[in-house]
């Protein structure tokens, strides 16, 4: 297991990030992640609302450049 933080990368997103920041803090492919979740959506469940929750409240990956 990696030990990253859980944030939503600004590099490797496709939507919103949440795939990849899961591949990435789980050490796992996003494609993967995103294949995973994909298919976990053809079974009944809040898949999509779970998506639209890490959405909301995993943190955007901050770039270290300084704003001035």
């Amino acid at each position: 297991m990696s030990t990253s933080t859980l944030v939503r990368p600004r590099e490797g997103r496709m939507i919103g990030g949440v795939c990849a920041g899961l591949g990435r803090r789980y050490d796992v492919s996003a494609t993967k992640v995103r294949v995973i979740f994909l298919l976990s959506c053809l079974l009944p469940g809040p898949q999509f609302l779970v998506y639209l929750a890490l959405w909301a409240l995993m943190p955007a990956e901050h770039r270290g450049i300084p704003a001035w």
